[in-house]
Order: structure tokens, then sequence, then C-alpha cells
């Protein structure tokens, strides 16, 4: 088995604490307004939108702002974004899709 110099080992650590922490971003409230707002959660996939783990957070989010009850007036895919991440001297394109949630308080 071959063993990793110290030096390395801790480069790989924090390369793997980086992405775990890039990767950890859940459901935000990206727009409030007095009647409403827009919130948007990370997904992965083609019907990843419904089986995320952020989805619940992000209704959670919308039951905290309108607890009187709401009206989801929108879902659609939101603008995503694409970061660099380097690993161990190379750099590799990660696109990150998100999808919004416009909802109405009532």
């Amino acid at each position: 088995m071959k063993r990793w110099s110290r030096p390395f080992r801790a480069l790989m650590l924090l390369a793997w604490m980086a992405a775990a922490m890039g990767c950890s971003e859940g459901a935000k409230l990206m727009k409030e307004t007095e009647t409403g707002g827009i919130v948007v959660y990370p997904f992965k996939g083609e019907s990843g939108y419904m089986y995320s783990k952020f989805r619940k957070d992000a209704f959670e989010i919308i039951e905290q702002r309108c607890p009187a009850g709401y009206t989801v007036v929108k879902e659609a895919e939101a603008k995503g974004r694409v970061r660099i991440q380097e690993l161990a001297g190379t750099q590799e394109a990660i696109a990150e899709r998100r999808w919004g949630i416009q909802f109405r308080c009532k």
C-alpha cells in the first residue's frame, strides 16, 4: 500500500473540506416582497429538484415567511452557477443547478 506524505494528506483533506463546504449551500430566500418571495435550492439530475434534500428546507422557509398559508405561483429552474474546482493540480468545471419556487402569502 502506498503511503502519502503528510503535506499531501493535509492538502487532500483541505481540498475535500472545501468541496464539501461548497456543496453544503442549501435553500435560501433569494427575493422577498411584501406579499411573498422566491426561494431557491440546489439539485442534481433531471428530476433531482423533487428529490433534493433541500426541497423540504425551502418549504420550511416559505412556511416561516407565511404563517397564515401560501400559494405556489411558479416553480422552475433558476439560474445556476459554474465553479472551478482544483484538486491535485487539475481543474474541473462543476455546474451547479438550482430550482426556484415563487410564492405568495395568503
